[in-house]
Order: structure tokens, then C-alpha cells, then sequence
């Protein structure tokens, strides 16, 4: 069986263009998000710190760094949409919720996907917290999880602790402080 020059240089040429197409198309994917940091506003609209969120295993992890906040245990959450309209932040939404469930880490049927533990201001109205959440991804978007699904989310100060059972919020109280996570 003979093979003729012609024929095996069409074969390597197609081959190659294969090659290149497939590799454009890797090189155009969206490249996942490992690192944001957000700048946290208080109801007046004054900045008063910032979050630096981060992939961490298969969540991410939240290294808050606030000040000019009431003292105390307050609640943390991630919030539906990528706004913060002030005074009351409620153009944030509910939690952010991809699997529909119901409130609270101890809710036996499962709990948002933006709920998250609580953290403590000092005396002084700062905190340097870490928090972390298991059921988020920063990731490129395209995942339902993604803090930057339908345009982004928000970080939530509440004015009071999470009970981390009660629906829809934990009975956290006010949204004191915001911030918008968006790409």
C-alpha cells in the first residue's frame, strides 16, 4: 500500500487545524476568579473597610477588615444581587440561595448558600475576621454557585448575630454595611 505525498500532507495540515482551533477555544475560556477584594459602605454611604475573599478548597474564605461598627457578634452573609443602595441595603435581596433552601447552618433540611458564621467586632468598632464558606465558588461565573452568577452578589453586615435556624435571615437584624462583589 502505497501513500502519496499529497495525501499525507493534507492529513498533517488537518491535523494541525484541529490543533490550533482547540487550543484558541481553551485559550478564550473564561479563566476562573481566585482572589476579589471588595470594599465594605456603611448606611451613610462611608467606607468602612474591605473584604478580601479567596478560593479556598472548594469554598472560599473571607478576610474582613472593618471599623466604625457597633460592637458585638454580627452576621455575615452573601446577598442575591450586586447592589448596596443605602440606607437600608435592601436592594441586595434575600441570601444568596442557587439551591433553594431554607435558612440557618443548623437547619436540618440544608441552608442558603450565603449563610455564614458570625463574627465579633471589639470594643473599639473593629474587626479582622476570617470567615469561611464551604458552599460558594468565585469561579468564572457560569456556575450557579459562583459569588459572580447573574452579575454578582453582595457581602452583608447584619446588626445582629445569626441565630443560624430561623427563616429567612437568623433574626440578624438590620443590614448595617454592604459591599458588591461583581468581576
Amino acid at each position: 500500500m502505497t501513500c502519496s505525498l499529497p495525501r499525507t500532507l493534507l492529513l498533517v495540515a488537518v491535523c494541525l487545524a484541529i490543533t490550533v482551533t482547540a487550543s484558541a477555544k481553551d485559550a478564550n475560556a473564561p479563566k476562573p476568579v481566585k482572589k476579589t477584594t471588595v470594599a465594605i459602605k456603611d448606611a451613610k454611604g462611608n467606607t468602612i473597610g474591605s473584604a478580601t475573599i479567596k478560593t479556598a478548597g472548594k469554598g472560599v474564605e473571607v478576610k474582613l477588615n472593618v471599623k466604625d461598627l457597633p460592637p458585638g457578634e454580627h452576621a455575615l452573609h452573601f446577598h442575591q444581587n450586586a447592589k448596596c443602595d443605602a440606607p437600608d441595603f435592601k436592594s441586595a435581596g434575600p441570601h444568596f440561595n442557587p439551591d433553594n433552601k431554607q435558612h440557618g447552618t443548623l437547619n436540618p433540611a440544608g441552608h442558603h448558600n450565603g449563610d455564614m458564621a458570625n463574627f465579633t467586632v471589639k470594643p473599639n468598632g473593629t474587626s479582622k475576621a476570617t470567615v469561611k464558606n464551604p458552599d460558594v465558588v468565585l469561579g468564572t461565573g457560569s456556575e450557579a454557585n459562583s459569588l459572580f452568577a447573574n452579575g454578582g452578589t453582595a457581602l452583608m453586615i447584619h446588626a445582629k448575630p445569626d441565630d443560624m435556624k430561623t427563616d429567612p435571615a437568623g433574626n440578624a437584624g438590620d443590614r448595617i454595611a454592604c459591599g458588591v462583589i461583581t468581576k
